[in-house]
């Protein structure tokens, strides 16, 4: 088995190698926006930049005979680029769009590094300014026995293209910290060392990592650590990444106990000098392997959160560190609209900053609160996906529906107002145009009333707000104390979407979302961590598979089997740095939960994480981060016992227990009479051992009544 899934291996690279080359060759024989869509994606993208850095160094031999070389090559490049703008607005299947959004962000990026070069009054190809870029190379290496390949220069780092079949993947946009990130690593790889990216949530070092693989074509083995994983787990993720020659990439390495870490840097230091004296096979944990080059590790990390340890030293040594601070909004965001079709993109881009750091400055200081840049990136995708829906819609209108409805469910009432006052002052003159699921809303309320509830339009109102977020994020917080309808929000949202369903109200599957869908509920606090995501019994080794990991891995195997229905797991209780941080790789991009018998298992895309949540007082910024807001307080239920009173005395009535005993109107009007000056009185008078809430109490009173 094992020299059958080798030689796949080698066919997968002979097999993209043959279509790098015939994607070279037809470059320059083809219409550049026809050629995009006549052969791989991964080459497509790869030989783009082949020709660039080949024309550019073309130029640069013209420049003695014509000075102004480079700006006119400027020139043409932004104009190419226009051409492939004008193509994202044109009716592309998915994976086109993914292919042209990738080129463009490659291209644009292209362009800076052009006009940067001509800023710096760069002459010569030795300029650092030009080695500093990743630059591609179709040569045999001056010798003509060889066969033509993909050489990458970055520069004194010279890396062949790995040939790793990744497919039609999105790119991340590169900024001045991406650059020096890039660089950072490869010199890294360079030396024999590995890379260790840092700094707070957000900033892009575990997605850094994995754009430089899709570069240099390398399989990246992201995996999340935690405190349960032991030297012997590391050493067989080591034994098997050093055979394959991907990378590793360790997010949240120094989770790991410090005693652990003593024997990886040992089990690293092996595998780095065996590569480094250029050996083929090593002797690793007593055991004969096989070794390959390409083999790289890279840890992130967040210095100073709950739960991390301090690397040792012999550890530290094998990383080249790298500081992820603040990336540049602007640019990224610019980059992006670009890529999502919209034209006045740098306007609106610095508009979105401002507005963000308005909102930084000026919102009252939550626990939920977060505008870094996963919050940026979700406007993004929204304010994308709005575009498509309506191309003719004015741009600024877009944009401000897609910052209200990515932000203001997660904010307080006092705070709303604010933020929409700051929209208003940086888009005077813009009317906001609703777009309305009259659809959805009309099943919510049927719903609603199905169940015995109240149909109050605020609360109605968080139910679109919760569909909203779960369209962009797949991990959704419901934030707020007990009783505020986290709950029912959840339920009824479901129960809308299976009746959509029901009545085929999306006969094309066009959305997602409305589908049979099951919720997994569980309590987090209630079992250990072992119970929660599997533990490895210490005397027998073997595996034993938490509650977490059994439900995943069956709504996995319900995917193979169509239609596949959607499953939300959701998380009832409080979140804490000591189990959320586990799941950090399966909130974000990555979608993989890990476990620590080394195994990842791919989340599918029709699950959807939730939690319902008090507050997020012990959470971690990389929690909060990673997670869509939604936050429910009792003023979205007319104030919060109202609505209750009144489904609890219409609910007597149905069962008519009481006959003409109860009546409903006069209980209902003495409770308005004389419940609102009691709490008055309870709150400013009387103090509790215990915290209550409002409807809690009116609750309570309604049982004793009953």
């Amino acid at each position: 088995v094992e020299h059958w899934l080798s030689e796949i291996e080698r066919c997968m690279r002979t097999t993209l190698h043959d279509a790098m080359k015939t994607c070279v060759l037809s470059y320059k024989n083809s219409v550049r926006e026809e050629w995009y869509f006549q052969h791989p994606a991964q080459c497509v993208s790869c030989v783009d930049v082949i020709y660039w850095t080949s024309e550019v160094e073309e130029v640069w031999s013209k420049m003695e005979a014509d000075p102004k070389a480079l700006v006119t090559y400027r020139e043409s490049y932004s104009l190419q680029i226009l051409r492939t703008v004008d193509l994202v607005k044109k009716d592309l299947t998915s994976l086109q769009r993914t292919l042209v959004c990738c080129l463009l962000v490659v291209d644009v990026h292209a362009k800076t590094v052009l006009e940067d070069l001509e800023h710096d009054n760069c002459q010569t190809v030795d300029d650092f300014n030009w080695q500093k870029q990743l630059r591609y190379y179709w040569t045999n290496n001056g010798n003509p026995k060889d066969p033509e390949d993909c050489n990458i220069g970055h520069s004194s780092a010279r890396v062949l293209y790995g040939y790793e079949y990744l497919g039609n993947q999105p790119r991340l946009v590169i900024t001045p910290l991406t650059e020096r990130a890039f660089l950072t690593c490869t010199g890294a790889l360079h030396m024999n060392l590995g890379a260790a990216p840092q700094g707070p949530a957000g900033t892009g070092k575990t997605e850094s990592v994995k754009d430089l693989g899709k570069a240099l074509a390398r399989q990246v083995v992201v995996f999340n650590c935690s405190d349960g994983l032991n030297y012997k787990m590391m050493s067989q993720m080591f034994a098997g990444l050093a055979q394959a020659g991907a990378w590793a990439c360790f997010d949240e390495f120094n989770r790991i106990d410090i005693e652990v870490l003593s024997v990886v840097a040992q089990q690293m230091l092996e595998v780095t000098l065996a590569i480094a004296e250029g050996k083929t096979t090593m002797m690793f944990d007593g055991h004969n392997m096989k070794l390959n080059s390409n083999f790289g590790v890279f840890i992130t990390m967040n210095p100073g959160y709950a739960g991390r340890t301090e690397l040792p030293d012999n550890l530290k040594a094998l990383f080249r560190p790298i500081c992820m601070m603040i990336p540049d909004y602007a640019l990224i965001a610019e980059i992006m609209f670009y890529a999502e079709g919209f034209s006045d993109s740098k306007s609106l881009a610095q508009k979105m900053v401002q507005l963000y750091n308005l909102s930084s400055q000026q919102l009252s200081k939550q626990d939920h609160y977060d505008f870094g840049m996963r919050a940026v990136k979700s406007i993004l995708v929204m304010a994308g996906s709005l575009k498509r829906g309506d191309p003719d819609a004015p741009e600024d209108m877009l944009l401000i529906r897609a910052m209200r409805d990515a932000n203001v469910p997660k904010f307080l009432r006092e705070d709303t107002t604010l933020f929409m006052a700051l929209v208003q002052d940086l888009f005077p003159t813009v009317e906001i145009r609703e777009s309305i699921n009259e659809e959805l809303i009309k099943a919510i309320e049927t719903e609603l009333q199905k169940a015995g509830k109240q149909v109050v339009t605020p609360f109605v109102d968080k139910l679109m707000q919760l569909y909203k977020t779960m369209v962009v994020r797949h991990g959704v917080m419901l934030v707020g104390a007990s009783m505020s309808g986290k709950t029912t929000n959840a339920v009824t949202l479901r129960d809308a979407l299976v009746r959509l369903k029901n009545e085929n109200a999306d006969p094309q599957e066009t959305n997602r979302f409305i589908n049979k869908t099951t919720i997994y509920r569980l309590n987090p606090k209630s079992i250990s961590m072992g119970e929660m995501y599997g533990d490895i019994n210490p005397t027998t080794r073997e595996w034993s598979d938490g509650v977490l990991s059994h439900i995943t891995r069956v709504l996995v195997d319900h995917t193979k089997s169509p239609p596949p229905a959607r499953s939300w797991i959701c998380f009832d209780g409080p979140v804490d740095a000591i189990w959320i941080e586990n799941m950090n790789t399966v909130l974000d991009d990555n979608k993989l939960l890990c476990l620590v018998n080394g195994e990842r298992i791919k989340i599918p895309d029709t699950l959807s994480i939730m939690f319902e949540v008090n507050d997020l007082k012990v959470a971690s910024p990389a929690t909060v981060s990673r997670c869509g807001m939604v936050y429910m307080e009792p003023y979205y239920l007319d104030g919060g016992w109202q609505p209750l009173c009144l489904s609890f005395t219409a609910h007597v009535t149905k069962q008519n227990l009481y006959g003409k005993r109860w009546d409903a109107e006069r209980i209902n009007h003495l409770l308005s009479l004389f419940v609102p000056p009691t709490l008055q009185f309870l709150r400013k008078e009387c103090g509790e051992y215990i915290a209550t809430i409002d409807s809690q109490l009116v609750m309570s009173l309604c049982k004793l009544l009953q």
